[in-house]
């Protein structure tokens, strides 16, 4: 028996005779004790406590086949494995456990243990007087001896965090298949290290190896890309350097943090990103739709349901769709100063346009009823001036926004080196955030006058009364660019355009198809109601 467990079983021995003589530290209770030798096995510490619980002459698991005195509790074992293993089988059975020589960490949890205690330290403050002798005599370049048990492996673990934390780098660690023999590739390892401060992490006894020794070194490392000193975006390119360098805003540190490398760029690429090439034939397929559709129209230019609701303005809203899908490229590949300041000017004028058009198609189904009346006064605001007026009128006004906002504080390119770690995000800053917002908000207010109006005379009897189309179209348009807005102000880089361009697709084909199929639909499937005298019989049942 090793001569310390001998020491700790005298006073254990000591401990109960004293408590049994003094009959005022527990009255009436003689306190008795089994002693077993588990020679650190695990097994025999397990068959110990099943012999203890259930009797000596019959080990019968749960069953208790002996009378008179009651378990209070266990103490022991000194190695972990075998602690492990009782603490393990004695929470099922919820007695308490005291250890008086087992350390380590993993005991301490207190919801996987709650029945384990000890009379000594864990392994903590072995930790931190180790950390604070190392750090006093400035070593920051060691090796460490530890047993290749369970033990070993989980309390390094928590040494090497705790010294990565302070500075303080492993050379090199060895696993001892004992607590005294260090075999002939753990010798090698040692005669090659740069190091001369060895800490054994093994209850060890054993002298260190000849010519070696818990002595002071003049060789300090500082190896800050090994333990991790540097912030973000620091390197440190020398082991005898403890002063960690900046990279350039450009770059960014390696994964071992030794050399700066070229930061990527994001945004919206042809080459990299599959969402941009969806955008892009997204918009060449609704593009060459929407020059079908204007075709369409061209050719079929003098029928009633072309003429309806003015022709001129129908021409007009068809080509500012086709270019607000077009508009689409300007957002998609690396953005430069020129895009940047066509890309709000040309969806926000495209827009207004288009909304101006639909604005001034409503106005023109409001007049032709008001005008339907004998002697009315409205007859003579009927025809083409009133509408093209509405177009010209509402289109010049956010022209004029763009060119103010374009004057005063025009978008421009910018890098945003800092908000993605190892990104630089290349995007178009509005300038003027009032300027971008006021393009919003009026193509808002047209869009809103348009869908009032609309809203008003959906119901008016009419054979080719487009105010039910409108009017679904415009709820389609709002609807979209209200849901883009806060998504726009949530998100940054790629994503954010990306947004933009979701919006516009939308919305653009939200126009097309409310307002244009149908009257495709009737022109393609159904050309017998393309005539005049069709529309005539269909207004009089209306009536």
């Amino acid at each position: 028996m090793d001569i310390t467990e001998y020491e700790f079983l005298m006073a254990f021995f000591y401990a109960i005779d004293e408590i049994n003589k003094d009959p005022n530290l527990l009255p009436n209770i003689t306190l008795g004790y089994h002693l077993f030798d588990t020679c650190g096995y695990h097994i025999k510490a397990l068959q110990s406590i099943i012999i203890i619980l259930s009797g000596y002459t019959k080990n019968v698991p749960n069953y208790c086949c002996k009378e008179g005195s009651e378990v209070a509790g266990f103490v022991g074992d000194t190695t972990f494995l075998t602690t492990l293993a009782v603490a393990e089988f004695l929470n099922i059975y919820q007695y308490t456990q005291i250890s008086h020589r087992v350390t380590d960490l993993l005991l301490s949890d207190r919801g996987k243990f709650p029945y384990f205690y000890r009379t000594v330290q864990s392994s903590w403050a072995w930790y931190q007087m180790v950390i604070s002798i190392i750090l006093t005599f400035g070593w920051n370049w060691i090796g460490i001896i530890t047993s290749s048990d369970g033990t070993g492996e989980m309390e390094l673990q928590e040494l090497r965090k705790e010294m990565m934390r302070h500075g303080i780098c492993i050379e090199f660690v060895i696993y001892l298949t004992n607590n005294v023999d260090i075999n002939r590739s753990g010798m090698t390892v040692i005669e090659k290290s740069t190091t001369n401060v060895i800490v054994p992490k093994a209850r060890c006894n054993e002298p260190c190896p000849l010519g070696y020794r818990k002595s002071p070194t003049e060789k300090i490392h500082a190896c800050c890309y090994h333990c991790g000193p540097c912030s973000d975006g620091e390197i440190s390119n020398a082991t005898d350097n403890d002063i960690c360098h900046k990279c350039p805003d450009d770059q960014w540190p390696d994964e071992k943090k030794v050399i700066c490398i070229p930061k990527t760029y994001e945004y919206l690429s042809y080459e990299m990103d599959i969402m941009t090439q969806a955008f892009y034939v997204t918009s060449l397929l609704c593009s060459i739709v929407t020059l079908c559709v204007l075709k369409l129209f061209i050719v079929f230019r003098d029928t009633p349901i072309v003429k309806a609701n003015n022709r001129t303005v129908s021409f007009i809203l068809l080509t500012s769709i086709l270019m607000s899908f077009l508009s689409v490229f300007l957002f998609l590949g690396r953005p430069v100063d020129i895009t940047c300041m066509l890309r709000p000017m040309s969806f926000g004028i495209f827009f207004s346009i288009a909304i101006s058009s639909v604005l001034a198609k409503t106005i023109t189904v409001c007049i032709a009823f008001k005008a339907s009346k004998p002697g009315s006064y409205w007859q003579k605001w009927v025809g083409e001036k009133i509408s093209n007026s509405v177009v010209i009128i509402c289109s010049s006004v956010q022209v004029l926004i763009c060119v103010i906002w374009l004057s005063v504080s025009p978008p421009y390119q910018e890098y945003d080196m800092h908000s993605y770690p190892g990104k630089i995000i290349l995007w178009c800053n509005e300038g003027s955030g009032i300027g971008f917002f006021s393009v919003l908000g009026y193509m808002g207010f047209l869009a809103a006058v348009s869908f009032v109006l609309a809203f008003m005379v959906r119901t008016l009897p009419d054979s080719f009364n487009e105010a039910k189309y409108i009017t679904f179209s415009m709820l389609v348009f709002c609807s979209v660019w209200i849901a883009m807005i806060p998504a726009y102000l949530n998100t940054k880089g790629k994503y954010m355009v990306a947004v933009q361009v979701f919006a516009i697709l939308t919305s653009s084909a939200g126009l097309l198809g409310s307002i244009f199929f149908p009257k495709c639909y009737l022109i393609i499937i159904k050309p017998n109601r393309n005539f005049k005298k069709y529309i005539l019989k269909k207004s009089i049942h209306n009536i």
